[in-house]
């Protein structure tokens, strides 16, 4: 019996032609161990090699070969565990998961089923409006993967490479807490930034190194669970989005006209939007689990366990707490930041010494758009943090204005260099001269007499001087000086 541990929220119901439906979603996340070797053997596990060029006799499951354990996988999944709060089980047992693919050499995978290595958890997902959802993870269990079926290779043939066959998974399976799509999304998006500040798993899923399966159901407010259906293998949190979206109407659609879920395994097609029915869905009975009696049972020590907590980093809840009590970041900007480890580093880097509400918006604004606009990461882009630094110095001691800096940071961008020197070697120091700012003023009051008469009336018209005497400038005025001086000669207060 799966425990329903959150109340209805309203804001989260889907209207039907019949009333308001509840969808219902728990994920089943496959993340790729990150390790050299795989599970049970010592064959390589790097991405993009020849078809079938990383397979040991072990993978290939020739006659006599035994599994052995990879050590280093174990404590990638209890260092997840760890940093998912959940409980590191000391006793865990290998069993296998008995059903047939072409590219499944054994006939069955070695899995963990009733006795896993990491047990409950939870994970906090940050949402756009200030909520704070905890979805509760029920399981992470070590596996082996299976093979790739090739099947554009030959007209009438499908090939096999085994080159994935035996790389370690930690399948984490969460409890069915979330409610709606966008909750789904932010749960995968922090599972994979947890993962990759921990270093277990990189979360690439190009590479298929994350997929999720995703289980929805729908149900009334209050009832209890409906019938559920499993989209398989999907690889990309948008597509994710779109899949849940769809399959939460179609599952109403037919309840609706009086019909009954299937409960089944469904696939997401990503071209036309829609899910499709793949196979009647499995229980666990069918895939007759056992223990493997080819591996003893996992003993994992308390000593080991806390050896291994104590070499946690940072993680990404503790990070936000405190970039905001040191930085003095509001919750949206420190979330932000956290979500990648890399540019949180690059932002407590830019941010030493100086003012960090400056530096967290050119880190997570204009660096930002700049990167977005080439469909790049900010690191990528070349800019040190010592040179972003040194430009946010440039605008604080008053040498150049936030306009210039916009103009110079384009150019570090496009041509490289530090700011400091294209700021000289461009004469683009700012114009504090009190005289020299006097006469671009007085001439842009004397060609604009209408607007001195407006400005008499309407004093909040002065910034259209302010805009006028920057152009003449070439946007080298100090602004607040420039405010001031138009302030004393237009008699405005």
């Amino acid at each position: 019996m799966i425990e329903d541990t959150r109340t209805v929220d309203q804001s989260r119901l889907i209207s039907g032609a019949t009333g308001d439906w509840e969808v219902i979603i728990g994920l089943e996340v496959h993340a790729q161990v990150t390790s050299d070797a795989k599970l049970f053997s010592g064959a390589s596990t790097a991405f993009g090699a020849e078809p079938n060029a990383n397979v040991s006799l072990v993978d290939a499951a020739m006659p006599g070969m035994l599994p052995v354990i990879n050590r280093f996988c174990v404590e990638q999944a209890v260092k997840t565990g760890l940093g998912l709060k959940a409980k590191i089980n000391h006793r865990s047992v290998f069993d296998r998961k008995n059903y047939f693919y072409p590219d499944l050499p054994q006939g069955y995978q070695i899995s963990q089923y009733k006795q896993p290595v990491v047990g409950e958890g939870h994970i906090l997902l940050d949402m756009p409006n200030g909520e704070v959802v905890k979805v509760g993870i029920e399981r992470l269990h070590l596996e082996q993967d299976a093979g790739k079926s090739l099947h554009d290779q030959h007209p009438t043939m499908s090939y096999v490479d085994l080159n994935r066959s035996g790389v370690a998974l930690m399948e984490i399976v969460s409890k069915p807490d979330m409610r709606s799509a966008d909750e789904a999304k932010a749960y995968v998006g922090k599972l994979r930034t947890i993962l990759r500040y921990l270093g277990t798993c990189d979360g690439d899923m190009e590479k298929g190194n994350l997929r999720a399966d995703v289980n929805v159901s729908v149900r009334r407010p209050g009832e209890p669970f409906g019938t559920r259906c499993e989209i398989k293998n999907v690889n990309s949190i948008r597509f994710m989005g779109q899949a849940i979206e769809y399959e939460a109407r179609r599952q109403i659609g037919i309840l609706e006209d009086g019909g009954s879920i299937d409960q089944e395994t469904r696939l997401f097609d990503a071209r036309k939007g829609e899910t499709r029915s793949m196979r009647s869905k499995e229980e666990a009975h069918d895939y007759r689990y056992f223990p493997d009696p080819d591996l003893l049972p996992l003993e994992v020590e308390e000593a080991w366990i806390t050896e291994i907590k104590a070499s946690l980093p940072e993680l990404p809840d503790e990070k936000k707490q405190r970039f905001m009590s040191d930085y003095g970041l509001n919750a949206y900007d420190a979330g932000v930041l956290v979500a990648d480890r890399d540019m949180a580093d690059y932002f407590e880097a830019v941010a030493k010494g100086r003012d960090s509400k400056l530096a967290v918006n050119w880190v997570t604004g204009d660096l930002a758009a700049h990167a977005n606009a080439r469909n790049t990461g900010v690191l990528e882009l070349g800019i040190s943090a010592d040179h972003l630094g040194e430009l946010i110095d440039l605008i604080q001691d008053g040498t150049i204005s936030g306009k210039i800096a916009k103009d110079v940071l384009a150019i570090m961008v496009e041509e490289g260099g530090s700011p400091k020197a294209i700021v000289e070697q461009r004469g683009l120091v700012q114009v504090t001269d009190i005289s020299a700012l006097e006469a671009i003023i007085d001439q842009v009051i004397a060609a604009n007499p209408g607007q001195v008469e407006q400005v008499k009336t309407k004093p909040k018209t002065i910034g259209w001087f302010v805009g006028q005497v920057m152009k003449q400038s070439g946007g080298k005025a100090n602004p607040q000086a420039v405010n001031e001086l138009l302030k004393t000669k237009l008699g405005v207060e």
